[in-house]
């Protein structure tokens, strides 16, 4: 079975990386034996007709356990989540022309339309598709000049992507980065401002994502809320004008870029560090940062995720419908049933919402009483009139593909809504 090197690569963004020198008779070239092994061109090389398969890139994760001719077998790496838990991300080369079959071996990871497949190196990602699936396996033709393809879980969004947001929207005066932290492994994690940040505004709103660092696609529907605020439209004029955003896209930074589960991470993860005295830096800035920042005019509080990665558990489709967790509180539950229902009125775009959905306290996994996590804890800020969850499906809702333009369009409903709600049913001054 291959393992894990914790031989650290020399970068200026450090991240563990995946040796599979045991499957694949190959060496790693940052481990110290390497040069005393093999030449570099003989480690670079994958025996004749063994595709070289590797998770060395952010947000890498799989653990190859063998090959055996056209049939690979591997598996999602859970590092430090317990249980099982579905995300990985890997990339083949050396399989041009070939027809691989993929075959997960510690339980089922795939969404209900397959894996998503890069053939550009991760610059462009379409589902594979149901039909491609056959139980947790999966099967690939590799087209004859695939020199690099991608398999994910589902479409990454990692810090080049919001790098990519940032460089489009260089010199807007009404977006401002800021440093928030700096994670264990000493990178940065960034905290934007955008919208109104002349002069004090009428409403503050706070958006997160990323506390379970596999929860990429609710990064798509953040990056459709920013650029709706930012755009040169109705909406946006008036959020800008009335509304000062601070968002946190990556509330784990570390296990974005190193591929990490992140969900249920132990001792306990990012989404549960909010009673007491936090163990992560990104919690800790925010705890400190927002309450101050706030000066009472914080109205709304959204902290983007994902639900499963399909089905719903009981018999229904749940995890492939778009829902907001609800708060113990019914006097937060009846404002967070107002934001839906404008939500409904408002949308546009291709992922259809609606309020039947929502997860209402004491119902399914929506019972933890402690105030752990970042929604609960935001809703007891001074102010605050509804402190939420938003879950984002992964591949699909209500048969509708969720990709990364559908769920930017999803952003841009979601900001029309707060728009909506901000104008007519907040009780602020």
């Amino acid at each position: 079975m291959a393992a894990e090197c914790d031989t650290p690569i020399p970068t200026a963004e450090p991240r563990r990386h995946k040796c599979f020198a045991a499957v694949l008779a190959t060496f790693c070239a940052y481990c110290p034996s390497a040069e005393q092994l093999a030449p570099a061109a003989e480690r670079a090389a994958s025996p004749p007709g063994v595709p070289a398969i590797d998770a060395d890139f952010p947000g890498g994760n799989i653990v190859v356990d063998r090959i055996e001719g056209d049939d690979v077998y591997l598996h999602q790496d859970q590092r430090d989540t317990p249980g099982f838990w579905f995300y990985w991300c890997f990339r083949v080369r050396g399989a041009a022309g070939r027809r691989l079959a993929f075959h997960f071996t510690q339980g089922n990871p795939l969404g209900v339309r397959g894996p998503a497949v890069s053939t550009d190196g991760s610059k462009t990602w379409d589902w594979l598709g149901a039909e491609s699936m056959d139980g947790a396996s999966f099967v690939y033709t590799f087209p004859e000049a695939a020199e690099d393809v991608r398999f994910c879980l589902g479409i990454p969004y990692l810090e080049a992507h919001l790098r990519e947001f940032l460089k489009r929207h260089q010199g807007n005066p009404s977006l401002k980065v800021e440093h928030h932290s700096t994670t264990k492994k000493g990178r940065d994690t960034e905290r934007l401002r955008l919208g109104k940040l002349d002069g004090e505004p009428d409403h503050r709103v706070l958006l997160t994502a990323r506390h379970h660092a596999c929860e990429m696609m609710a990064s798509w529907a953040l990056e459709g809320l920013m650029d709706a605020v930012l755009a040169d439209a109705p909406d946006g004029r008036w959020l800008r004008e009335h509304v000062e955003f601070l968002v946190v896209p990556f509330m784990d930074t570390d296990g974005v870029e190193d591929g990490d589960q992140g969900t249920n991470r132990k001792p306990h993860d990012h989404n549960r560090d909010y009673l007491g005295e936090p163990i992560y830096p990104a919690v800790r800035a925010l705890k400190e940062f927002v309450p101050p920042w706030s000066g009472g005019r914080l109205r709304l509080a959204i902290d983007m995720h994902c639900p499963y990665i399909r089905g719903g558990g009981d018999g229904t489709s749940s995890n492939e419908r778009i829902f907001f967790v609800g708060n113990p509180s019914p006097e937060t539950w009846e404002r967070q049933q107002q934001l839906s229902r404008i939500l409904q009125q408002v949308q546009t775009g291709p992922l259809v919402y609606d309020p039947k959905h929502n997860l209402p306290w004491g119902e399914k996994w929506n019972t933890l009483k402690e105030p752990r996590m970042c929604s609960r804890w935001t809703a007891s800020l001074p102010g605050v009139e509804i402190g939420t969850a938003i879950e984002v499906p992964y591949a699909n809702v209500a048969g509708a593909p969720v990709t990364a333009d559908s769920a930017r369009a999803l952003g841009r409903d979601l900001a029309r809504a707060i728009r909506g709600y901000l104008e007519k049913h907040s009780g602020a001054d």
